[in-house]
């Protein structure tokens, strides 16, 4: 037996508000691999979060095989469009939903994390964030902010999470990042400039492989996952159509399950895929090596 073991290893996963997404699915596989685990949530969603977890509203979704609930090490606030605290405008560091939370930057992230955890707080970072304010609107209808506010929100925060965390990763660490096939293909209704961020995201990951290999000795890679229809992804109002298309016309003609996304992310960020550093692993059932649509979607009236 070759099993995925990350005991001994903390992870963070940036992006986890609710038990739904691939930012879930990712943390759960991490602590089945044996990784303690913590998360950073959005501030506007981080109450919600964690009364949910007060209220045992998520006990379902925290059960282990081993029979234990899902524990998360710590939670921590993170608005990953600001690198540091002054970067925040005064209505957003006055606003009620961030105002008594401290730092909520990325650098307001990494200081926590030392100051619980010393000077070298992780092994595993896996960005699950994307943000894209205009995602409905076709990119020529998208304004030059809506455009940036994506790729600063989905693409550059990855960026600015390596460089502060490389340099305090402990040897062997692994980044890993979420992508999606609309950077090299046209899927219409994917819009407001996320199509480019997510071209941006995987561009940056194979220079961030070599920079960040060459400069701390970490590997550097991104997940393309096929559509799923988890509540953040209802902002782009047409996941039905495209889970329902995908299912039909990949080579296994089933629908993406999230825990097959967190499955993943716990072997390219384990000893296993040493060898593995800034690749675009897909994991979409297949569906990016079509040429040709095979059916339509069957869609509900």
């Amino acid at each position: 037996m070759l099993p995925i073991d990350l005991t001994g290893k903390r992870a963070l996963v940036a992006g986890v508000a609710d038990d739904n997404g691939f930012g879930w699915a990712i943390a759960k596989a991490f602590a089945e691999a044996g990784a303690s685990v913590c998360v950073a949530t959005w501030p506007p969603a981080l109450n919600i979060f964690l009364n949910l977890l007060e209220r045992g509203k998520l006990d379902e979704s925290r059960q282990m095989t081993d029979g234990s609930l899902l524990a998360f090490e710590r939670i921590y606030p993170l608005d990953a469009v600001f690198d540091r605290l002054e970067d925040a405008p005064e209505d957003v560091r006055e606003n009620k939903r961030y105002k008594e939370l401290g730092d909520f930057s990325i650098d307001g992230l990494v200081a926590r994390m030392v100051a619980d955890f010393g000077p070298q707080p992780v092994d595993i970072v896996f960005h699950s964030l994307a943000n894209g304010p205009e995602v409905k609107k076709p990119l020529l209808e998208v304004s030059r902010a809506g455009y940036l506010a994506a790729s600063s929100a989905s693409a550059y925060s990855f960026v600015s999470m390596v460089q502060r965390f490389g340099p305090l990763m402990r040897p062997g660490g692994a980044f890993a990042s979420l992508t999606y096939m609309a950077s090299e293909r046209a899927i219409p209704g994917y819009g407001g400039g996320m199509s480019s961020a997510k071209a941006q995201l995987e561009s940056d990951t194979r220079l961030l492989a070599f920079e960040a290999g060459r400069a701390y000795g970490v590997r550097v890679n991104t997940i393309s996952a096929g559509p799923y229809a988890s509540r953040a992804a209802s902002a782009i109002g047409i996941i039905s159509t495209m889970v329902e298309y995908c299912k039909v016309n990949a080579p296994l003609p089933e629908a993406l399950d999230a825990r097959e996304v967190g499955t993943t992310a716990a072997f390219l960020c384990s000893p296993l895929a040493s060898g593995i550093t800034g690749s675009t692993v897909y994991v979409d059932k297949g569906y990016h090596a079509m040429g040709m649509a095979v059916a339509p979607p069957t869609l509900a009236p």
